[in-house]
């Protein structure tokens, strides 16, 4: 992880175990009048912080009040801090639900004391008013992709994911495996997680999952590495779980040995594509997940119902990022986030101090 993004995560994390951040006291509409609206997240990582900035931009832009949680532990924090934005009575929520199955009711309530917008991951059968973010199985078929450039010979795969309670993780875990074994579409299947399934040429070995935890998901690489001598890919569905590979496979003395191929747009993942040790990734759009959040949850507030898109989802296509793209991507990022401006200052300091 790349050192400013580690050193915003660690703020994030000691905001969100007290109220969030980026909104104070809160409420429907404050004192000067402008409607409050909020962006909840599934966890902490930096793959939230862009989402975070793009939510910011908006708010600015179309001058609102913005709230922002980040759960640190899961599915009673997420609740928790959904109780507390409806006890603000904030206007709106754009929620990227943890357990959508199990978290029906609460998403129901929101609906009935706010409006409701899914972003990320999706939850279809809640009361939501729309769904903001990327098709997943489209997505991980685009990965399946990628690993079979990687790997055209063949081989054993191991899959790295937070948790599968999520959709978009389902999704586009079985977007991948249906790519991989060349199946037909269809977004409805579902492989349980049981160890191995078999194809002509790929092997899927198993999915391990972390729940969020940084420490353990390193650890499940590891012993990946340890258990399967011939694994030959490692994918990671979550934005940390590729640059957690790569430290496990670097410290097994395995680059170039084991590929990798990852989602998310992790400055330690664009930077292992520049370095040739990550195949490529596919990327979502975070920012625009936040600013498009807000801009509808915006336009809700002040009544105007047709910044909702059709059919009730706003698609944000997946991007691929390998070594042809990455570098002007990640100029783009830089730029959207603000990295570029601080970079910019560093070197203007650093030429400052040399002349002193």
């Amino acid at each position: 992880m790349t050192k400013p993004i580690a050193l915003l995560l660690g703020a994030v994390f000691s905001l969100s175990l007290i109220t969030g951040c980026g909104g104070g006291a809160g409420g429907g509409a404050k004192a000067d009048g402008k409607p409050t609206v909020a962006y909840v997240t599934n966890g902490i990582a930096s793959f939230w912080v862009v989402g975070e900035k793009g939510a910011q931009a908006a708010a600015k832009d179309l001058d609102v009040n913005l709230e922002v949680r980040m759960p640190p532990n899961g599915v009673a924090d997420q609740k928790r801090m959904i109780q507390d934005l409806l006890t603000r009575k904030v206007s709106g929520i754009a929620i990227s639900p943890i357990d959508p199955d199990n978290q029906a009711d609460l998403l129901d309530e929101v609906a009935a004391r706010a409006n409701l917008v899914t972003q990320d991951s999706d939850a279809p059968n809640s009361k939501r008013q729309c769904f903001i973010g990327v098709n997943n199985y489209d997505a991980g078929r685009m990965c399946g992709k990628l690993v079979k450039e990687a790997m055209p010979a063949g081989g054993s795969v191991m899959i790295f994911v937070g948790r599968l309670e999520q959709l978009n993780a389902r999704l586009r875990r079985q977007g991948l495996i249906d790519e991989l074994l060349d199946r037909s579409e269809d977004a409805t299947r579902f492989d349980e997680n049981k160890g191995e399934i078999k194809g002509d040429k790929y092997t899927i070995l198993d999915t391990r999952t972390d729940q969020f935890d940084f420490g353990k998901a390193k650890s499940l690489a590891e012993d990946a590495i340890a258990r399967y001598p011939d694994l030959g890919c490692m994918v990671g569905l979550f934005a940390y779980n590729p640059p957690k590979c790569l430290e496990a496979i670097r410290e097994a003395n395995k680059l170039g040995t084991i590929k990798v191929v990852a989602f998310d747009e992790e400055g330690d993942t664009l930077q292992g594509i520049i370095d040739g040790h990550i195949y490529g990734s596919v990327v979502q759009d975070p920012y625009k997940y936040g600013y498009e959040s807000v801009r509808v949850l915006a336009g809700l507030a002040k009544g105007d119902k047709s910044v909702l898109p059709k059919g009730g989802i706003l698609d944000i296509p997946p991007r691929r990022v390998d070594k042809k793209n990455v570098e002007e991507f990640w100029s783009e990022l830089k730029r959207l986030t603000g990295e570029t401006k601080g970079e910019e200052k560093k070197a203007e300091d650093k030429k400052a101090e040399e002349k002193k």
